[in-house]
């Protein structure tokens, strides 16, 4: 008697599959990890296409803008779609357009294909969107509500975190994560709780909350993660001494930014003199009160990187060795070591690129923090296990 193998059809998946909008250069799947399987991913920017195409392979990468794609190309049903939609029109250093801007106003293209996809009968299990600090308050909430409203309504249990990357990485990053999950998916007890937490609910997230009508509110959750327990890095530890893709700038250039520093930031740099150590710092230069300032830190974190725009938003190193003085941009490398990509990550070989494609990124140990504690416990309780049964 011959024997065959049934496999039950009923999500039986060992790796869950993923989609990956607003792509980048591939940082939220670095994220992910190999526990995810990336089946479809997106960018309008041909140039954070070839980061991606070089580190990642193009099997599933597909050029457009987000407006324009149709659930046809598709493939399949995703566990996880995962949205990094820009934040130029949600930043509070931006123009205020907020989700009817032409950069944050993608978010809408996003949501149409997912409203598709839920037509279809495969509208993603789960949903990350992740942004600036800033999607809180635009529009005075007006602007996270109609995000609110678009997830509830369709169908997810829904709750905001907001993460600094600094409990990660050297650099300070707060930006908010809007994590969903279809309501009929089970949710792990261990991974919500009551009430908002101090260490993942700042106030802005319970005023977000509680400016949502009673509907929405009804599909709030207030997740619950640990906190990381990793050792932190400062920037001691990942700037380099004989960089690639900079060079230190003269001393006359040095002291021309020495020059364009207040009384209180120029003290800090005295202070860092006087500190018996070397220290390094980070530079921003910024207009006050239209007069261009460099404004320094020396606290072992760098400020939040920025998209360059005219050269001014790139952060600047400096180091202190008592009287000796020292400054340059940061490189490329050491950037991508803010944002926790791995030493080989392969790098666009222009700056501006380079600094362009990580500054527009999502920290990497951030979004394998939210993974290990929210995603993967939430596929693993609704997975079946494979089970084979023998046929006679």
């Amino acid at each position: 008697m011959v024997k065959s193998q049934m496999i039950l059809p009923f999500k039986t998946k060992t790796m869950p599959n993923f989609f990956e909008f607003f792509a980048g250069g591939g940082m939220a799947r670095a994220g992910l990890g190999d526990s995810w399987n990336c089946t479809f991913a997106n960018d309008f920017s041909e140039h954070k296409a070839n980061s991606y195409r070089t580190n990642w392979g193009d099997d599933h990468l597909l050029v457009e803008d987000i407006n324009k794609i149709s659930t046809s190309v598709l493939p399949g049903h995703a566990d996880l779609a995962w949205a990094s939609f820009p934040c130029q029109d949600l930043s509070l250093a931006g123009n205020g357009a907020g989700l009817k801007g032409e950069r944050s106003g993608t978010f809408w293209g996003f949501w149409k294909l997912i409203k598709k996809l839920k037509t279809q009968n495969r509208k993603p299990s789960m949903i990350v969107l992740e942004n600036v600090y800033g999607t809180l308050t635009s529009h005075d909430g007006k602007d996270f509500e109609a995000i609110a409203k678009c997830v509830a309504g369709d169908g997810y249990n829904f709750g905001a975190v907001v993460v600094d990357a600094v409990h990660f990485v050297p650099q300070s990053r707060p930006r908010v994560f809007i994590i969903c999950v279809d309501e009929s998916l089970a949710i792990p007890d261990g991974i919500i709780c009551e009430r908002a937490s101090p260490a993942w609910h700042p106030d802005k997230v319970i005023c977000a909350y509680n400016a949502l009508p009673k509907k929405v509110k009804n599909k709030w959750k207030w997740w619950k993660m640990p906190e990381p327990t990793q050792q932190l890095v400062t920037l001691d530890d990942i700037i380099e001494d004989e960089p690639q893709g900079v060079e230190w700038n003269t001393q006359k250039e040095t002291q021309r930014i020495l020059s364009m520093m207040t009384p209180l930031n120029r003290e800090k740099v005295i202070t860092a003199q006087n500190s018996g150590r070397v220290q390094v710092g980070t530079i921003y230069k910024r207009t006050r009160e239209g007069i261009q300032r460099a404004e320094v830190r020396f606290d072992g974190i760098a400020g939040c990187l920025r998209t360059p725009s005219g050269g001014s938003s790139r952060q600047t190193i400096m180091v202190v060795d008592g009287h000796q003085i020292r400054s340059r941009l940061i490189s490329p490398r050491e950037a991508a070591r803010l944002m926790g990509l791995p030493e080989n990550y392969i790098l666009p070989t222009k700056y501006n690129e380079a600094y362009h494609l990580v500054g527009d990124g999502v920290v990497v140990p951030v979004v394998a923090h939210i993974n290990q504690n929210i995603l993967l416990p939430t596929f693993n309780l609704n997975v079946q296990p494979q089970v084979q049964l023998n046929v006679a």
